[in-house]
């Protein structure tokens, strides 16, 4: 028995040896180089591709089948000069033993210089859907549909009793490939180059750490992009379930959209795939685009119909002005150039391929904070639909900024108002009439975005605790607006202002070439002095009151002068318990008064405010001149009514003003103008003329108005005189009928 074994064992001995000896001449002494031809024949009849060998093919057979190929290339049938994908050198081996239970343990797999190129056609049809297709045979046509699986027998894939292939790879190494995907239908074109990929142990259900890096880059519009992967990978194929563990992407990219700027990008989280349950999800999500930092995650189910997505995200303040301009697309510049620099946003997100809404949000902007809901029902459409409250906002710091021209022009009107005013002596009434003003403040800058404007699908609910709109402190102010197809409707803009209120609705119509806009406006009892106040500071308002006000008004043009100089439509003002600032009414009387009494007025003229009980009277508005026929005033002790021209396209005004002495006969500040009987109910006149700003300072004696008065006071001073006599001579002589009848002789 001993002998035995020992026989046994050398027996065995020589078979390896054998074996061993029998694989070394099969590997040295058979070259495959040899049957290139008879492996490109089998490549066509059982893989159903067209195999180029152009370098050598070295091989192994035991104990690792092993195979490597230099300058090979693959093509489908019906192209065979086009190949979709070429390789330097692919070298990989497998231990023989385990394939018979079906495993497959590979030592290392490398990759050099893989190049795949995938091209779709005019008809939309790849080149990457004919791999593995037998060309049609001739005389017959190639099936539409897969053949079916014979009744009764269950397809392969789905054959419970088929036993999956166990992988069991060292590692695997891709050095400098490249894959291109163009569309000749789109003309879309993508690349991504020197593909740098590494991995360790491959095992399923375990964890595989990975690297990648590749340069990406696409066509119109032009991009390009740097990028790192790296992670542990982990899969069941059974579960069909996929987990990237500790997913790190970074880099940097560039290209038209960014003008020539730098975007440097990363995220990291744990993402997981669930093909069984048709969900996935991006957990401990953290996401940097230059300063901008972002946490959330993402769940994204019904992954085989219309994708659904949910998560949360929440962004870390940032200067919002910066970012953008670091990437290229800088915001305009503001009237506040503060504006933008801090923003924050906390949401939760919901979503599909083709909408996105932030619900529950919570904004700050600046010195504001918002909240509630902000949606793009369809990106397409851009249809934009917006639900938002704040606690308060100035919308003034968020203006665009007044280009030079425009700074230019209010200068040049602030000259000339101030000329004006400085040689305007109040009260007095002795300096010439202002002359008309002829500058021009209003801005030509651009004011409406058109293009944006007609292709915008808006409804818009916004509320503020503040609003800060022209300088007017708005309080819980209510924005309604929409738009659709170029028509955008403030359906409703109204607020507290001032313990008073007001409302305005209107229309903004881009679709004609020229913007259309029309405004309809009520304002109840507001200071009237906010609404015309001069941009200079040391200016103060001509006239003071409690304004209610209701305009229908419309325009044209795209800047504040085209719409001026289109202005077109009705308006009623009241302005009650007022004061004209700076303007003493009763001096100008008085020196009517002593002009008529033919005496000088001793003292020199003081300012002094004229107050009045309400200022009244409608405007009639076309192409930016209003005409105002029924100016009327009260005034204590006097009664005032007017008519004449506001040029609102520079600002003027050219009024005629009747000032009526009524039966209060207060002393007047001159002995020179007291008030007598022969003043009462007579209409004193008054020209008014300049700049608004100047409001009642431009007003002067009418000469010629007074003129005529003077010769109807006249007139009634002889005809008292000849009363007087009469009585005297008659006496009692005869009737007081005959008197009177003498008497209406002289009136003739």
């Amino acid at each position: 028995m001993k002998a035995f074994g020992k026989i046994l064992g050398l027996g065995l001995l020589g078979l390896l040896l054998i074996i061993v000896a029998l694989g070394f001449a099969l590997t040295h002494l058979f070259d495959p180089n040899d049957y290139k031809d008879e492996i490109r024949q089998l490549a066509r009849d059982k893989a159903h591709v067209e195999l180029t060998l152009n370098g050598d093919i070295g091989w192994s057979l035991f104990p690792w089948l092993g195979l490597e190929l230099h300058e090979a290339s693959i093509a489908t049938l019906n192209k065979p000069t086009e190949p979709f994908a070429d390789l330097q050198m692919l070298g990989l081996s497998v231990r023989v033993l385990p394939l018979l239970r079906r495993e497959v343990q590979m030592s290392d797999v490398r990759v050099e210089g893989l190049n795949l190129s995938l091209v779709r056609d005019e008809n939309g049809h790849g080149n990457w859907q004919d791999i593995g297709k037998p060309l049609p045979a001739q005389g017959t046509s190639t099936p539409s549909t897969p053949a079916a699986t014979p009744a009764g027998e269950p397809a392969a894939q789905d054959n419970p009793t088929e036993r999956a292939v166990k992988l069991d790879i060292d590692s695997l190494t891709v050095n400098n490939a490249r894959v291109q995907y163009s569309d000749a239908k789109t003309g879309q074109s993508y690349s991504a180059e020197s593909i740098q990929l590494s991995t360790g142990a491959v095992h399923e259900g375990v964890n595989i750490p990975l690297k990648a890096s590749a340069f990406l880059s696409a066509a119109q519009p032009n991009m390009k992009a740097r990028t790192e992967l790296s992670g542990e990978l982990r899969f069941d194929r059974k579960l069909k379930r996929y987990n990237f563990e500790d997913l790190r992407l970074s880099g940097e990219t560039s290209g038209e959209p960014l003008a020539g700027k730098t975007l440097t990008f990363a995220a990291q989280g744990q993402l997981l795939v669930d093909l069984a349950a048709n969900v996935a999800s991006w957990n401990s999500l953290k996401v940097s685009a230059n300063q901008l930092r972002a946490l959330g995650e993402l769940n994204v189910r019904e992954l085989d119909k219309t994708p659904q997505v949910s998560g949360g995200l929440s962004i870390a303040q940032f200067d919002l002005r910066t970012f953008l301009d670091g990437i290229g697309q800088p915001l305009p510049a503001t009237a506040d150039p503060a504006a933008f620099s801090k923003l924050e946003l906390v949401s939760r997100l919901a979503g599909s391929s083709n909408s996105l809404a932030l619900e529950d949000l919570a904004v700050k902007l600046d010195d504001s904070s918002f909240t509630g809901r902000v949606a793009i029902e369809d990106i397409a459409k851009q249809a934009l639909r917006v639900q938002l409250k704040a606690d308060k906002f100035d919308a003034d710091r968020y203006f665009p900024a007044k280009s030079e021209a425009a700074k230019g022009a209010t200068a040049a009107r602030q000259a000339e108002v101030k000329q004006q005013e400085a040689s305007a002596v109040a009260g007095a009434g002795s300096t010439p009439l202002p002359t008309a003003p002829t500058q021009v403040s209003w801005s030509t800058d651009k004011l409406l975005p058109v293009d944006r404007l007609r292709a915008l699908d808006l409804q818009a609910d916004i509320s503020f605790g503040a609003l800060t709109l022209d300088k007017l402190p708005i309080t819980d102010a209510q924005l309604k607006a929409k738009g659709q197809a170029g028509l955008v409707t403030l359906e409703t803009l109204r607020g507290g202002l001032y313990n008073g209120s007001f409302e305005a609705k209107g229309t903004v119509d881009v679709r004609p070439a020229v913007p259309q806009i029309g405004v309809n406006t009520k304002i109840n009892r507001v200071p009237v002095e906010h609404f015309i106040k001069s941009d200079s500071p040391e200016q103060a308002p001509p006239v003071k009151g409690l304004l209610t006000l209701s305009s229908d008004l419309t325009a044209t043009g795209n800047s504040q002068k085209a719409l001026v100089d289109t202005l077109n439509g009705n308006a009623t003002f009241t302005i009650n318990d007022g004061v004209l600032v700076n303007a003493n009414l009763e001096q100008q009387l008085c020196q009517a008064i002593a002009t008529l009494n033919r005496k000088q007025l001793s003292g020199d003229p003081r300012g002094k405010d004229t107050p009045f009980e309400e200022l009244r009277g409608s405007l009639v508005v076309r192409n930016g001149v209003a005409s105002n026929p029924d100016l009327k005033a009260r005034i204590p002790g006097l009664t005032v009514n007017g008519q004449g021209d506001l040029d609102l396209r520079v600002l003027g005004m050219d009024y005629r003003v009747g000032v009526v002495v009524e039966g209060d006969q207060r002393a007047m500040p001159d002995p020179a103008c007291q008030v007598n009987e022969r003043f009462v109910g007579v209409e004193l006149p008054l020209r008014c003329r300049g700049p608004l700003e100047l409001g009642a300072k431009a007003c002067r004696l009418d000469q010629d108005g007074l003129g005529k008065v003077a010769a109807k006071l006249a007139g009634n001073r002889l005809k008292d005189k000849i009363d007087e006599k009469l009585e005297e001579k008659l006496g009692d002589k005869v009737s007081p009928e005959l008197k009177d009848a003498l008497k209406g002789l002289f009136k003739r």
